[in-house]
């Protein structure tokens, strides 16, 4: 983005349409550039002056400084200085002030006896009170990342992000729409998703739909046009708040392209919230896979693609899951009503707290969780538990009372996997031929064996060998159901003493 002060836009027949440079402004393009490697080594106040004699030649004063700001991020600024100038001020002003500065000569007298102090020359010294101010800085260093034609390219990019600060709404047809919508999301915009006779458009509402305008709002809003120009093709139409007056602004393909630069680093997830979340929620091994954006819902004449889908794993069952950076209660509301009309659907939304209207929105809609900072995991599994005992419920309907592994030892786990259900649905299911000792089904002569072979005073490592000829890693669970106990000697290991 350029400074708002550096926006050159036309409002001819009602409009709003940014002045973009256009390809016989390459050579301006490039003097610029030249200006600045010309002037390394040299102060900043030489190189401003020397652009500014640039601005009469350009059609107008803003293209050149425009031009000049984008340079400038890839410039080196420098204060080089004999004295630091924050000690040099310091010791002048100690001085004049003990020489009693009333005339042109009490100065000199002054900045003599500073320069003594601090071992310099007066000509150093003078050179040092002020070196830290922006026009003394010296440039040191212009390494330029564009060449001409990429700094036009730049240039329109940035002149057309500013434009968009201060739009209401913006309106987004993309050759590829997934990677908008992740751009969307990443950026912690509200949107919604509309079907149309040309295809799918991406309506972003602006910041003035929030409570208040927030900076940090309207500078995603803008850096969003980085990644919808990536795209092979796409229209933006975008409606701007010009202090107080609605105007239609519309860019295409044709008016603003990403130079040879990565704009923005694409993560593996749009924010950090959704990264932390996601990283929480897997290590906790629920017997839900987590899906990191999945196919669009349709929802009427709207498309809806959530963050993340939590899938049941034994059922064709889907729970979906938004998380919602900048949100309003109207549109928290119109992302649950989306989905409404669609059968088996069902979804869960993470709002953020910090508008202060969390209650209003906890209250009216159950599916709703706030959250501050980062979404808590137990929230989302609570949620998720009230459809999982109900599938559980339903698995263990077609079980029967009774189950019989031919196995002598064998984990729940894997007899879950066999059957296609949960341990948990495991839970009112009999094994008459074994025993459940902890997760683990055991035969009872498996445990008459392990009762001849365990013996109080046995080394716990010795005790844990003979488990492992049985396929049993549990040792605590079978040591309990054996009458055994482990008696701890410090970090040397333990012995099998009997149980109290």
């Amino acid at each position: 983005m350029l400074t708002k002060d550096l926006l050159r836009v036309s409002r001819a027949g009602g409009g709003y349409h940014p002045q973009f440079a256009e390809r016989r402004h390459r050579p301006l393009a490039a003097r610029v550039m030249g200006t600045f490697e010309t002037h390394v080594d040299r102060p900043r106040a030489d190189l401003d002056a020397a652009l500014a004699d640039l601005e009469p030649e350009a059609d107008h004063f803003k293209l050149v400084r425009g031009f000049a700001a984008l340079c400038d991020r890839d410039a080196t600024f420098e204060t080089r200085a004999a004295v630091p100038p924050e000690r040099a001020r310091r010791v002048a002003f100690e001085a004049a002030e003990a020489v009693g500065v009333v005339s042109e000569a009490d100065r000199d007298r002054a900045l003599a006896r500073a320069a003594d102090r601090l071992g310099v020359s007066e000509e150093h010294l003078g050179d040092s009170l002020y070196a830290d101010r922006d026009p003394r800085q010296i440039l040191t260093a212009f390494e330029p990342r564009w060449d001409p034609d990429d700094l036009l390219d730049q240039y329109n990019l940035s002149l057309a992000q500013t434009a968009l600060f201060d739009a209401v709404e913006v309106r987004v047809r993309s050759s590829d729409p997934k990677a908008l919508i992740s751009a969307v999301k990443r950026l912690g915009l509200m949107y919604e998703v509309r079907r149309t006779d040309s295809g799918r458009e991406v309506v972003v509402t602006g910041p003035d739909h929030l409570f208040r305008r927030t900076r940090r709002y309207g500078t995603s809003f803008a850096r969003l046009l980085r990644s919808v120009a990536k795209s092979p093709e796409w229209r933006l139409d975008a409606t701007i708040d010009d202090r107080g007056t609605d105007r239609e602004l519309v860019f295409t393909d044709e008016d603003v392209s990403v130079p040879g630069v990565d704009p923005v680093a694409e993560p593996t997830y749009d924010s950090g919230v959704e990264a932390d979340f996601a990283a929480r929620f897997q290590s906790l091994g629920l017997d839900w896979n987590l899906v990191r954006e999945p196919e669009p819902l349709a929802a009427g004449a709207r498309v809806m693609i959530p963050d993340f889908a939590f899938e049941y794993r034994y059922a064709d069952f889907t729970v979906f899951f938004e998380i919602m950076g900048f949100w309003t209660p109207d549109y928290v509301e119109k992302k649950l009503r989306q989905l409404a009309d669609v059968e088996d659907v069902e979804l869960l939304v993470a709002v953020d707290e910090s508008l202060g209207v969390g209650e209003a929105i906890e209250a009216r809609d159950h599916r709703a969780i706030p959250y501050t900072g980062s979404v808590r995991v137990k929230d989302v599994v609570d949620a998720l538990r009230r459809y999982e005992d109900e599938l559980v419920a339903d698995t263990r309907a077609g079980l029967p009372d009774e189950l019989h592994p031919d196995a002598d030892v064998i984990g729940l786990d894997a007899v879950a996997a066999d059957h296609g259900v949960s341990v948990d649905a495991l839970d009112g299911v009999a094994f008459p031929d074994h025993d459940r000792v902890g997760r683990t089904l055991v035969h009872p002569a498996v445990l008459d064996a392990l009762r001849d072979r365990l013996e109080s005073g046995m080394s716990l490592d010795e005790a844990e060998a003979v488990l492992d000829e049985y396929g049993l890693d549990d040792a605590s669970a079978v040591l309990s159901t054996l009458g055994l106990r482990v008696e701890w000697e410090g970090l040397s290991g333990g012995t099998l003493r009997p149980s109290e």
